[in-house]
């Protein structure tokens, strides 16, 4: 178990340290993420069958252009809320799709848990959140907090970019969003279930302790 661990980590910190996830596209768009991440991601949309998804990070759009498509398949009728605080740099090609709506403020502006309560009454069932924008401590603790008041039993959150300050990678960049995953579950400890088998189905994750199940 071990030798298979310290295996993985060392892939993990090739894979993130050459880059290679910099060039990652989503029909010609910059995704910067793992793609077994986004494999998971879209099997656990299909399965939990989802109609919304929220996004905290939107940079180019390839992230939110994959979950349209992934969401088309299951149902004509979806929405994704993406929210950042600057859209200028969006590919076009997510700008004019008509199921991704932009909202441009901080994600824990108060405006994204209103937008959120509206958009739930619409598009009713399991919702998907995804937090990856600013990745410092303190702001994805704020974001979890938010989480805590739109999510409900049987939502889905994951946390991106535990893997940095040495989780493997990026030793010494300072506490960020698994320092911030540790905070929360000492305060809330019954919030979340870790879903363990989704975290280490492709053997190594951007976020690590962050697929988490809404009790």
């Amino acid at each position: 178990m071990n030798n298979n661990r310290n295996i993985w980590e060392s892939y993990h910190s090739w894979y993130y340290n050459s880059q290679v996830w910099g060039g990652v596209t989503y029909m010609g768009v910059p995704c910067l993420k793992s793609v077994s991440d986004m494999w998971n991601y879209q099997e656990i949309l299909f399965e939990l069958q989802t109609l919304f998804v929220i996004e905290c990070g939107t940079y180019h759009g390839g992230s939110v252009l994959f979950f349209a498509e992934v969401l088309r398949s299951i149902s004509p009728r979806f929405r994704i809320l993406t929210v950042d605080i600057n859209h200028s740099i969006v590919h076009d090609r997510p700008r004019v799709h008509s199921n991704i709506e932009f909202l441009t403020c901080s994600s824990t502006d108060p405006k994204v848990s209103v937008r959120v309560a509206e958009l739930r009454k619409e598009y009713p069932g399991p919702v998907f959140m995804i937090l990856d924008s600013d990745h410092s401590k303190s702001h994805v603790l704020r974001e979890l907090l938010t989480a805590r008041s739109v999510l409900t039993a049987g939502d889905y959150l994951i946390v991106e970019d535990g893997n940095i300050n040495g989780h493997p990678v990026l030793a010494g960049w300072g506490e960020g969003p698994f320092e911030a995953i540790q905070e929360y579950f000492a305060k809330y400890p019954t919030d979340y279930e870790r879903d363990t088998t989704r975290e280490e189905k492709f053997g190594f994750t951007f976020a690590p302790r962050g697929f988490l199940r809404r009790r």
